[in-house]
């Protein structure tokens, strides 16, 4: 099999790491990767204009690829996957009008309420007056939230008025997330314990992987402002097998079924983010892809082959696909840029890879890191996701922070305790 694999995160180096175990796999060709996808043996990185769909489709024509796997919601809200789907290549990912789940929080929220999946109290504001209105009605704690995308950072969690006026008038006013703040969707606080379950689905079957939980605030202590997430563990141990299977029944096959009915079908990895409170279950947000960092923890303990289930997706026959996990568990701890998610400064040279990747059941994933002259450097705010897996969590965040000491680079930042609810249990 010979895949397109698209993005060049830490999400991307571990699906590239996971499928290159395939059997099946002969080559992957990332666009645009990164140093560390570009080590694997299986993996070319290639130059790809990734904002020209067709020219993409047409390399992969060229290039006889198999099935194409899309990272970035980016590039799966522009609706690459249509412009595969119409030449008939196989491709992992959602369509545009399907990846509006993650695309338009409004459109999520309002498709959640027509089909009484459960989320929290909204209210979609198109301008600054009603947004502040209903805040000064509302009153504090309440959730501020862009309709676009960006980056993952459009979400404020205000626990005062005056922090939540501010982030509508940053969003709506300064157009701090340029278009994706034009529309807000103003929530209800909900109190709890966060988990992400992630699921592979085929447009009619559902299959749930295991739950991780992010971190995301930059601190120690989930304090700090929200950040693209600065570690992950799974399996989450807040989400028991039987909360497991009522977020599958309740919320991840009736989301579905829902896209179905409307008649946009979903395929691809459908990421939801849960919050639990006391047995209940209500959805925070949907993505439309893999989560970073939670891929990087939670394929390390699958099992099966993961090409298999991906083209299983892309085709429509899931419900022959082998899907199998371990019963270990997985830490990933994200090493920073000093001052993420402010401004921070690149091209800091990185000591201690090998030594750090080289230890045993322990993978250091690139997320931001470019190659100048042979020397990898410092490229992006979170610039490595180092994972380790183990019998239990505890070992596994020991293996973690172990390796992570091996790793240097000047202003290098990372939080110190990731898994502490696990621990805490």
């Amino acid at each position: 099999m010979r895949i397109l694999l698209i993005g060049g995160g830490g999400r991307e180096h571990a699906l590239a790491w996971k499928l290159a175990q395939s059997d099946k796999v002969e080559k992957i060709f990332a666009a645009p990767g990164n140093p560390g996808i570009g080590l694997i043996k299986k993996c070319s990185c290639i130059d790809l204009k990734l904002d020209d769909l067709e020219k993409v489709a047409d390399y992969a024509e060229e290039e006889s690829i198999d099935l194409t796997v899309v990272g970035p919601e980016a590039t799966l809200v522009a609706g690459i996957a249509d412009v595969f789907k119409r030449r008939g290549l196989p491709v992992f990912g959602p369509s545009k009008a399907a990846a509006r789940l993650e695309g338009s929080k409004a459109f999520s929220k309002e498709l959640m309420a027509k089909y009484n999946i459960p989320t929290a109290f909204f209210k979609i504001c198109e301008d600054m007056e009603t947004a502040k209105a209903y805040v000064k009605e509302k009153g504090a704690p309440i959730v501020v939230k862009a309709d676009g995308l960006a980056a993952g950072k459009g979400v404020v969690v205000a626990m005062t008025e005056a922090e939540a006026l501010e982030a509508i008038e940053e969003m709506m006013g300064d157009h701090k997330f340029g278009s994706a703040g034009s529309c807000i969707v103003l929530e209800e606080y909900m109190e709890g314990e966060e988990a992400s379950l992630l699921a592979f689905t085929d447009g009619k079957t559902v299959v749930p992987m295991l739950a991780a939980q992010d971190h995301k605030r930059i601190y120690d202590n989930d304090k700090g402002p929200n950040t693209g997430g600065m570690g992950t563990y799974a399996p989450a141990p807040v989400m028991t097998d039987i909360l497991r299977l009522k977020a599958t029944e309740r919320i991840l096959k009736p989301v579905v079924a829902a896209m179905a009915k409307e008649g946009t079908p979903y395929q691809g990895c459908l990421y939801a983010g849960l919050m639990i409170k006391d047995d209940v279950i209500k959805v925070v947000e949907f993505n439309c892809r893999f989560g970073d960092p939670e891929t990087q923890v939670v394929l390390p303990l699958l099992e099966s082959d993961l090409a298999d289930i991906m083209l299983a997706c892309a085709t429509g026959t899931l419900e022959q696909a082998d899907v199998s996990w371990s019963d270990k568990a997985a830490v990933c701890v994200v090493m920073a840029s000093g001052g993420y998610p402010g401004s921070y400064e690149t091209g800091k040279p990185i000591s201690g890879l090998s030594a750090a990747g080289n230890k045993e059941n322990t993978v250091v994933f690139h997320a931001g890191t470019k190659n100048v002259n042979g020397n990898i450097v410092t490229a992006g705010g979170r610039v490595l996701g180092v994972t380790a897996v183990d019998d239990n969590i505890r070992a596994a965040r020991d293996r973690a922070y172990e390796a992570v000491e091996n790793i240097k680079f000047d202003g290098a930042f990372y939080r110190k305790d990731i898994a502490w609810r696990a621990l805490k249990r």
